[in-house]
């Protein structure tokens, strides 16, 4: 069941990558992130309500609980904030091959970590994953070879750091406490860190101000998608057979569904390059599904 919902969050990532480049197009990536995270606490937020209206306390009466979940918010955030400004300058064709390096970070830290071992199938699976993503960020890195490239790129490789730091936490933290209690607490709480941290910038540095917020309707599809994925990847997660090694690497096929978008709508260059390697990363996606029966 955790790799039904593994690939059904990846599919759903996809969309939301969608939403989030035509949301940041030519708008202020900093207020679109806030109505992000507005309208994600906002689809959330009767699970707050009822968390609080239950006798039993909140996260079975630990203190320290909140202070994990916003530590959880702000890892997110940091990883969403450079991870939006990428994506606005960065086409999907580099920006989405270097988010799917997440699981190659992600893979080191749960041998290391947690001990988790891969049998054949599913190691056949990593190792043409890798492949894969290390041919679409060479052909990526290709396409964007210009200095004023470098911070964007260097952004998402930063987004791409604190999304696997993120997804090591989400082990642990699934291990404890319930898959919507923590994607509601931490869904509030990012919406929070985000309004005082907006309201900051916008006081004290004038640029934030430059670029005019545009008003689009794929912005609250941004969150209402994103928050179905990670439904679904929590939930993956919180089972106990799960690995998250294989769940990071399935989720991060949403790369596919971007791509797609990519070639067949925003025409973007290298078509049969691009449409090799993702034969690749979807053989090494089945090898995973399989293997993990």
């Amino acid at each position: 069941m955790w790799v039904i919902l593994a690939i059904a969050s990846a599919l759903l990532l996809g969309c939301y990558d969608i939403f989030k480049k035509m949301s940041v197009a030519s708008n202020n990536v900093l207020a679109v992130l806030f109505w992000n995270t507005f309208f994600c606490a906002l689809l959330l937020s009767p699970f707050i309500v009822s968390d609080l209206a239950t006798a039993t306390p909140i996260f079975g009466g630990d203190p320290k609980a909140h202070l994990w979940i916003l530590l959880k918010s702000a890892i997110v955030l940091a990883s969403w904030t450079l991870g939006y400004f990428s994506i606005k300058h960065l086409p999907l064709t580099i920006s989405g091959p270097i988010s799917a390096t997440r699981p190659v970070i992600v893979l080191v830290g749960a041998l290391l970590i947690f001990s988790e071992n891969l049998n054949l199938l599913q190691g056949c699976g990593v190792a043409l994953g890798f492949f894969s993503l290390f041919f679409i960020s060479r052909l990526g890195k290709k396409e964007s070879e210009t200095p004023k490239a470098s911070m964007w790129l260097w952004m998402a490789v930063g987004a791409t750091v604190f999304g696997a730091i993120s997804a090591l936490y989400d082990k642990y933290l699934l291990r404890v406490y319930e898959p919507l209690q923590v994607q509601a607490w931490y869904s509030l709480y990012q919406c929070v860190i985000m309004g005082a941290a907006i309201a900051v910038i916008r006081r004290f540095y004038a640029p934030a101000r430059a670029v005019p917020f545009k008003w689009k309707w794929t912005i609250p599809c941004i969150s209402l998608f994103l928050s179905a994925a990670d439904m679904a990847y929590f939930y993956a997660l919180s089972d106990d057979g799960s690995m998250i090694s294989v769940v990071s690497m399935i989720r991060r096929g949403s790369v596919i569904v971007s791509f797609a978008f990519g070639i067949l709508a925003l025409h973007e260059r290298h078509i049969k390059a691009k449409l090799t390697d993702l034969v690749i990363l979807l053989i090494g996606l089945v090898l995973l599904v399989l293997g993990s029966h």
